[in-house]
């Protein structure tokens, strides 16, 4: 009996052993699967910006084909947060376009980022930035443990695909802790969290370790602490305010993040993106004229929107560059929006998708005249010191007359640029209402200003070459008036016989006609030059750009008195004034003298029409006149002026200013 109790006894402590051993072995099998999860490379999105991404570091997979300019990238190694993450990979040679792992590190902000051309990417400069990024090969390193899924700023993911949640970064556990990550999800709202509301504290529960993210109503934020249980601590109107003095996480201004407290201003910062200023080499005023007819269809007035979209992003608007505005019009135009309301491509993008067909007939000159007398106003945001363009988009041909428009357009200082698509045909042209309309609405017809597009599947092409056409303002002549496009110098006799009265008299005549011109340094230039026998300088072309400037330094000219030798002082202002004249400045002289030239001025009178100086002689009491008309360019009756008294100078300020636009234009001006 004994002996059978102690097989049993030893059978059952076998078993006990066995069973001890298997639950030791099956507890190390759970330990290692709990101390080695799993771990899945979030893929984004190339547009993706590294601002955008809460996670200080992490593992991430680009796609194929980043290497695109609209993916924006600021700095070089060291990149703003603003960048594409995707695009600084490929610009600093860790990916190549056909994409890949990389790993991000977020850094402290920098006070400069330097562009630079690398990889097929242009990088841009930024003045400074708030959060910078630094990238390399993507394998991690080890005892780091990175997301599985990245938190954003928003409540939004810009994930690859469409319908990925955002899930919040599982920070890693501290060794010896028994706390779970903390999860962070910010639900966009209208505004932040109100002065009355505040977090109430959280109570710590257990439960399952699921965490999930719930939409909340709009205008409100709220904020999960995961602490094994999925908590959810909503704010109430009703709680009451915490003390502003208390260092309390759950006050509304502070956000708990990643064991740290963020304010929650800077919090808000995370979303804001750097405004582009604007292209400076292109700094035009510029109205698109769109066909809003019913002709036009449905489908290809779409295609003029996207049009519209492309030539946006490739002008890069700002108020220090371009700004556009649109006119759309059927049978009669209507503004869409004008220079000032959308300040940078991506909001006049967003605008344009929004603009609806009007319908009607293609009144285009109708439009012409709208943008002329209403468009380009200071009150819509005309900024005078950059030139005025509009294109005008025709589909097929006008049901009214441009001509008579466009001239009076071109006449205010607006460049015209037409582009027809898909013009009439032999059998249409008969339906025609003005023959060769687009040749009489631009500038010139010397295929600067038209454009000609086959069909509206075509249009597309024309992007590049109408915004490198708009953009070069050197040769933007239409917006070139008789008072803004001068180089004038003002040649004034000083000689005894005028006397000090009558000199005050000839500079107040200077400065009423300098009043007269838009001045500027890329706009009319005045300077100034005093003779007797010799020949002075008084100021130059480079010296002022503003019309009270001007005004001042004509005021402080003295009297020389002395001889009178004009020939000379034609050559002397031809040397010292108009040789630093601008290729694209007409050049003007106005001569003001009383009696007759001690020197021959038949040579350097021909020296300065031949070098293209445009001469108005203006004499007083004992001038000569037949001098005077050896002086003006031809026809000397609208270049030459007498007057029997210094007092009644004035009275020709008028007729100098008519005969100069007159003059002006009459010339071809391309």
């Amino acid at each position: 009996m004994e002996i059978v109790v102690l097989t049993m006894k030893a059978s059952v402590i076998e078993m006990f052993l066995v069973l001890l051993v298997t639950g030791i072995h099956s507890n190390k099998d759970m330990t290692k699967k709990i101390k080695r999860p799993k771990f899945t490379v979030p893929q984004i999105n190339c547009d993706v910006k590294a601002g955008k991404i809460i996670n200080p570091e992490f593992v991430v997979k680009c796609p194929a084909g980043c290497q695109d300019p609209k993916y924006h990238v600021y700095g070089t190694d060291i990149y703003a947060s603003y960048s594409s993450v995707c695009g600084a990979a490929i610009h600093s040679g860790v990916l190549d376009n056909s994409g890949g792992k990389i790993l991000v590190r977020k850094v402290a902000g920098q006070s400069g980022y330097k562009g630079s051309y690398s990889n097929g990417i242009q990088s841009l400069s930024l003045p400074r930035w708030r959060e910078s990024f630094i990238i390399s090969e993507g394998k991690p390193q080890k005892g780091v443990t990175y997301p599985s899924a990245l938190t954003y700023s928003s409540s939004k993911s810009p994930a690859a695909k469409t319908g990925e949640a955002t899930q919040a970064y599982q920070k890693p556990p501290v060794p010896g802790a028994t706390a779970q990550p903390v999860t962070l999800t910010q639900v966009t709202g209208a505004t932040a969290l109100g002065a009355h509301t505040s977090l109430p504290k959280p109570s710590l529960s257990t439960g399952s370790t699921t965490s999930s993210l719930r939409p909340q109503p709009a205008g409100h934020r709220s904020w999960e602490l995961d602490l094994g249980a999925t908590s959810t601590y909503m704010s109430s109107q009703n709680s009451p305010r915490a003390d502003p003095g208390e260092m309390d996480p759950w006050k509304p201004g502070s956000v708990l993040l990643d064991a740290g407290f963020v304010p929650k201003e800077e919090l808000s910062t995370q979303a804001l993106e750097p405004l582009s200023q604007g292209d400076p080499n292109c700094k035009v005023d510029l109205s698109f004229v769109i066909d809003g007819s019913s002709s036009i269809g449905k489908r290809r007035f779409r295609i003029q929107k996207q049009f519209l979209a492309d030539v946006a992003q490739a002008l890069d608007i700002g108020p220090a560059g371009p700004l556009m505005g649109i006119v759309q019009y059927g049978d009669n135009p209507s503004a869409q929006f004008n220079l000032r309301t959308h300040m940078n491509s991506r909001d006049l993008k967003t605008a344009i998708e929004k603009i609806t067909q009007r319908g009607g007939l293609s009144n285009a000159g109708r439009a012409i005249s709208f943008v002329t007398k209403n468009f380009f106003s200071k009150a819509n945001g005309n900024r005078g010191s950059a030139p005025n363009v509009a294109v005008v988009i025709v589909d097929g041909w006008p049901t009214d007359k441009v001509e008579e428009a466009s001239r009076f357009a071109r006449e205010s200082g607006i460049n015209i640029f037409f582009i027809t698509v898909e013009g009439a045909t032999e059998n249409e042209k008969q339906y025609v209402v003005e023959p060769n309309f687009s040749h009489k609405a631009v500038c010139r017809t010397n295929g600067f200003y038209s454009l000609n597009v086959q069909s509206w599947f075509s249009l597309h092409k024309t992007v590049q070459a109408l915004v490198k056409r708009v953009c070069d303002t050197d040769r933007l002549a239409c917006s070139k008036t008789c008072l803004n496009s001068a180089d004038i110098g003002f040649v004034i006799d000083g000689s005894s016989s005028v006397g000090t009265g009558n000199f005050r008299t000839v500079l107040q005549f200077v400065a009423n006609l300098s009043k007269e011109f838009e001045i500027s340094d890329i706009d009319t230039r005045v300077g100034a030059v005093q003779y007797t026998y010799e020949q002075r300088l008084e100021f130059g072309f480079d010296d002022y750009h503003t019309k009270s400037d001007i005004l001042n330094a004509i005021k402080r000219v003295g009297y020389w008195s002395g001889g009178t030798s004009t020939g000379a002082a034609i050559n002397y202002a031809l040397e010292q004034l108009f040789k630093k004249s601008k290729p694209n400045k007409r050049k003007l002289m106005i001569l003001i003298t009383d009696g007759r030239s001690y020197d021959d001025v038949r040579i350097p009178a021909m020296v300065a029409h031949h070098k293209g100086v445009i001469t108005y002689a203006i004499g007083v009491a004992w001038a000569a006149q037949d001098e005077l008309e050896v002086i003006a360019t031809h026809p000397a009756k609208d270049h030459s002026f007498f007057v029997d008294e210094f007092d009644n100078l004035y009275k020709f300020v008028p007729k100098v200013i008519q005969n100069i636009c007159t003059e002006f234009n009459s010339q071809p001006r391309n």
